[in-house]
């Protein structure tokens, strides 16, 4: 009589896991308006005047300044609008995105 194989039924279970995030930043530059700024940031990032004001300023004295933290795809489509509304008028209005630690 021939032996049967037993095995234990094994589930695997599936992790999701979150997508990395990037940080979106804008720098600093001495050309754009800080008025233009604000503008787009209200626009592309929906901040209220009060958030705006406070973020261009801290880019404007330290250089540059973290905005928001994304998904990959939705950092860069951010940071590239925002920076096209900047060529748009001629400015060198620049944000940038790198991976949040």
């Amino acid at each position: 009589m021939p032996k049967t194989l037993v095995k234990p039924r094994t589930q695997t279970k599936l992790k999701t896991q979150r997508p990395p995030l990037y940080k979106v930043i804008l720098i600093n530059d001495d050309y754009t308006p800080r008025e233009f700024v604000v503008l787009v940031l209200k626009a592309v990032f929906r901040m209220n005047e009060d958030q705006a004001y406070r973020v261009m300023m801290t880019a404007h004295q330290k250089g540059a300044c973290v905005i928001a933290v994304y998904a990959r795809d939705v950092a860069e489509t951010k940071a590239k609008e925002a920076t096209d509304l900047g060529k748009q008028k001629g400015y060198p209005l620049f944000f940038t995105t790198e991976p949040e630690d």
